[in-house]
């Protein structure tokens, strides 16, 4: 990448129009800056390209081998599927990771950043928290970076499932397996759960003439919710219960098998369950869950794929977009009566790590 002209903390007072003082501390001590200045000064330092140590503007030509990796937390398996891809393709090509959880704080995870940043790492993933507001930042720092398990048309290096093939996967899952009346729960609070919704009714309409109908309730992840739905659903009359559940996440899911079970049917003799996910986390009680085959391995291992061609390639002139879908394949398993994977997998997918 191009040479570039050094910025000074003094470049991002004046920008910011604050004191020297409150750029130093929003860098060493944010704790101690007021919020709506501390977003000013970083909204500073990203227009100016600013590095809290300067050296790390060579970083772009790839000097350091190190990677940073932000995550949200390490509850949720996808998570903990990313670090592992993205490690072992990192260390594919000569490069080590370092890990940091922000704990689902927007705060923290800048902080993180801006760490990462100044200490040379030679490119920065990250994997946004799940929320209905997050965009990434207008203008991103001079450094290679990717966001993981992000759909976003904008500028910007991005990796996610594919959702809405997601979706269509399990519809099509339901109808071929015989199903006559399905029902689709969790509530659509995240892009990725529209997507999959999305999906699941263009594949119902325009392919089958399966009943369904979407029950947008329960928290995507709560297993407390997705019990008193099974338990709902199961206990409707005969005529009008399903008998196929798609829950949104595999926590509602596993959540909703039980739920069907306390009201004395039987998954997946009664109502098959399916879920849409690949969470290992959510994959406990007695009957294995058929669901989507964990995907988060190999967003790390994409990620870590973009960052390199940044560092690679030639900057570019006008910023574009680089959306990259992972196509899902399933997972059918005991809940759904059947043990088998579908065969949609991306033939670029390493699954070796899936599993």
């Amino acid at each position: 990448m191009s040479r570039r002209t050094t910025v000074t903390i003094t470049d991002v007072a004046r920008e910011a129009g604050v004191a020297l003082g409150s750029v130093s501390n929003a860098f060493n001590h944010p704790d101690k800056v007021r919020p709506e200045t501390l977003k000013r000064i970083r909204e500073a330092a990203d227009r100016l390209g600013y590095a809290p140590n300067q050296s790390a503007r060579m970083l772009a030509g790839g000097k350091n081998r190190l990677f940073g990796l932000i995550l949200p937390n390490l509850d949720h398996g996808v998570s903990l599927q990313i670090a592992n891809g993205a490690n072992a393709e990192a260390r594919k090509h000569g490069y080590g990771l370092l890990i940091a959880t922000a704990q689902t704080d927007e705060d923290v995870a800048h902080r993180y950043r801006d760490y990462f940043i100044g200490t040379q790492t030679a490119g920065i993933l990250m994997q946004p928290p799940a929320s209905t507001d997050w965009q990434p930042p207008v203008h991103p720092p001079r450094i290679p970076l990717a966001f993981l398990d992000i759909q976003c048309d904008v500028p910007g290096h991005f990796v996610a499932a594919d959702n809405f093939a997601l979706g269509e996967l399990l519809a099509r899952h339901a109808f071929k397996s015989g199903a006559q009346r399905v029902a689709i729960i969790g509530k659509p609070s995240l892009n990725r759960l529209v997507l999959r919704v999305k999906g699941m009714k263009h594949a119902f309409t325009t392919e089958s003439d399966c009943a369904f109908e979407v029950v947008e309730e329960g928290a995507w992840n709560s297993a407390h919710d997705g019990l008193d739905l099974g338990r709902q659903l199961a206990e409707r009359p005969e005529d009008t219960r399903p008998d196929f559940i798609i829950a949104l996440t595999d926590t509602l899911a596993t959540g909703a098998i039980s739920g069907v079970r306390a009201a004395g049917l039987r998954v997946p003799g009664d109502i098959r369950v399916a879920g849409c996910d690949g969470n290992p986390l959510a994959w406990t009680g007695p009957v294995p869950l058929t669901t989507i085959a964990p995907i988060g391995y190999e967003l790390g291992r994409r990620g870590v794929r973009q960052l390199i061609a940044q560092i690679e390639e030639e900057p570019e002139h006008e910023p574009e977009n680089h959306q990259e879908l992972v196509r899902p394949f399933l997972l059918a398993r005991a809940s759904t009566g059947m043990n088998r994977s579908d065969d949609f997998a991306d033939p670029d997918i390493d699954i070796s790590g899936y599993l």
